[in-house]
């Protein structure tokens, strides 16, 4: 199992992910054209060098997607009972075709779940920067995760 329980994470804890993705064209358009999102900032480029950013912008629910399931791995894979939300999700730069991501993830809160003696409430703050290390993505997740049984 890769991820931790809820018992080995500690407010301010901080994952560095070792995975890195590069953007393709293809990630984009296939994204777009599964969730049925026409928009030609996505998937127009002669539309899109008429514009303020001279190019195609990568759908930014895939880059939310990437960014926490990058991060999935080194935090709850075996772990996780449910996701509960997302908040505070933020783009403050676009990412484009091409962009490498990296992805920095937050332990920000602990609390035992009410209802779940067998389960804590983490919440994570994600970020994604590019090559340039821009912050380029960000959200705050709530999870419901397991506790080591054997403690």
């Amino acid at each position: 199992m890769a991820g931790l329980w809820f018992d080995e994470l500690c407010v301010g804890q901080v994952f560095d992910h070792p995975i890195r993705r590069t953007v393709t064209e293809t990630d984009n358009l296939l994204f777009s054209t599964m969730t049925h999102n026409p928009a030609q900032l996505h998937l127009d480029e002669e539309y899109m060098k008429h514009s303020d950013y001279g190019q195609r912008i990568v759908n930014s629910c895939f880059t939310l997607g990437l960014m926490v399931g990058i991060s999935v791995g080194d935090t709850t894979l075996g772990t996780a009972i449910a996701n509960l939300g997302w908040d505070e999700v933020r783009f403050p730069k676009p990412v484009f075709i091409g962009d490498t991501l990296n992805i920095r993830t937050t332990v920000l809160e602990l609390r035992q779940s009410k209802s779940r003696s067998d389960a804590g409430i983490v919440t994570f703050l994600h970020e994604a920067f590019n090559q340039k290390a821009d912050l380029v993505a960000s959200c705050k997740r709530s999870g419901l995760q397991r506790r080591n049984p054997e403690v």
